[in-house]
């Protein structure tokens, strides 16, 4: 558990930025959960909204209804509250997520990019693997799809999930942004950037390393698929995705059942319990990997 105190900044006249920690980590995370938590079952009068990230929170009020400085003095009444009561529990889900590693779609995209790229002369994914000490892309593929992913944020994009990786610290694959951006990047990319993996939900601009594309659709604004129909985003966060490498022809019969109406990705409820994680990080991976998997 998280010992040290939480950093704040007020952003201009309405907003509160409250820095857990300066590293992603699980326990950062379940910290700003119990702290957005708490906040918003005092309803206090002001507050306007409170939006979960990664390893932080923000608080957007009203100076109006409520002065900056009260404010600031009751959510650190309630950080005190909550130091020994950290939330260790999260109901959710697992959630499957079908990839074509390598696919020629971002292909063709990285290779337009490779003047700003660290390695012009490798694919992203051969540099990823590379960089992690792997043998090779096949070796990364298997290590990128070995482990459950956490997601710890969605944003920044309509319906963008950011994702941690759910293994040991020293395991973890990191891979640097692109120099410089990208002007394009295809829908449903799988990118990677630092410790964060992620799934682009929109076509357009982006610095993360591309490894594949996913047929199933992750941001639905018309809601046209049956698992879209009580929000158009469809990851929350807390949720664990793991991912299944497909073949071609398996990737091109989902997308005709996406064509169709017929998809939805598979997903399972879940209790996932901080302590038990920590307490056994390659048992708990088995046992979301049961749950997925068992009919």
């Amino acid at each position: 558990m998280l010992s040290q105190p939480i950093r704040y900044t007020f952003g201009g006249d309405e907003q509160l930025f409250a820095e857990i920690s300066d590293e992603m980590s699980l326990d950062a995370f379940f910290k700003s959960l119990s702290m957005v938590e708490a906040i918003k079952k005092q309803a206090m009068e002001g507050i306007l909204d409170v939006c979960l990230a990664n390893a932080s929170f923000q608080i957007r009020f009203n100076p109006d209804v409520i002065h900056p400085d009260d404010l600031l003095i009751k959510v650190k009444a309630i950080e005190s509250l909550t130091r020994h009561q950290q939330s260790q529990c999260l109901e959710t889900r697992i959630v499957e997520i079908p990839v074509l590693y390598n696919d020629p779609w971002t292909h063709e995209t990285l290779m337009r990019f490779r003047d700003r790229h660290q390695d012009p002369n490798a694919t992203d994914l051969e540099y990823a693997a590379r960089i992690n000490g792997l043998q090779d892309t096949q070796a990364f593929i298997d290590a990128h799809s070995g482990s459950p992913w956490f997601v710890s944020m969605v944003g920044f994009v309509s319906g963008l999930p950011f994702m941690f990786q759910m293994v040991e610290q020293e395991k973890q694959l990191e891979v640097p942004k692109y120099l410089s951006p990208r002007t394009d990047t295809p829908k449903q990319t799988l990118g990677h950037g630092g410790c964060f993996g992620c799934i682009y939900s929109v076509r357009g601009a982006g610095g993360y390393q591309m490894f594949g594309i996913t047929p199933s659709p992750i941001y639905d604004p018309q809601q046209s698929l049956s698992y879209f129909k009580d929000s158009m985003v469809f990851f929350r966060t807390g949720d664990i995705v793991q991912f299944k490498p497909l073949a071609r022809d398996e990737y091109d019969h989902i997308l005709e059942q996406v064509e169709a109406g017929d998809y939805a990705p598979k997903t399972r409820p879940f209790s996932f319990n901080l302590e038990d994680y920590q307490a056994d990080p390659e048992g708990y991976k088995k046992t979301i990997m049961e749950v997925l998997y068992v009919d």
